[in-house]
């Protein structure tokens, strides 16, 4: 029995299966600007970057579970300082767990909120 329980557990990472996901070509995200306390909602689109404040937004991807657009986004961008074009920022950003792969910059905070089909 005790080899049976340690064979699954050796096993189960493998059991686990991954989540199929759907693609858009847009995100809704938010800026914050801390200092102005300005906050705002914008809808982006990949290729297309948006200049919000001090940064350049450039969205690579936005990903969905399977059929449920609603449930979650996971958004791939690039974030450049607009004096200076210093890249910020480059990774994916969870919608449901914003400070789990954050922007850290003094003054802006951007995250995304859900995936938009166009």
């Amino acid at each position: 029995m005790t080899r049976l329980l340690g064979l699954l557990c050796l096993l189960a990472p493998g059991l686990v299966l991954a989540q199929d996901a759907e693609e858009t070509t847009a995100a809704e995200i938010r800026w914050l600007d801390r200092t102005t306390g300005r906050l705002e909602t914008h809808l982006i689109t990949v290729g297309f970057p948006l200049t919000l404040g001090g940064l350049d937004v450039h969205l690579k991807a936005c990903r969905f579970p399977k059929g449920q657009i609603s449930l979650d986004a996971f958004a791939l961008f690039d974030i450049y300082d607009t004096r200076n074009t210093d890249q910020l920022f480059e990774g994916w950003m969870v919608g449901s767990s914003p400070a789990l792969n954050a922007l850290e910059h003094p003054r802006y905070d951007v995250w995304v909120l859900r995936c938009k089909t166009s």
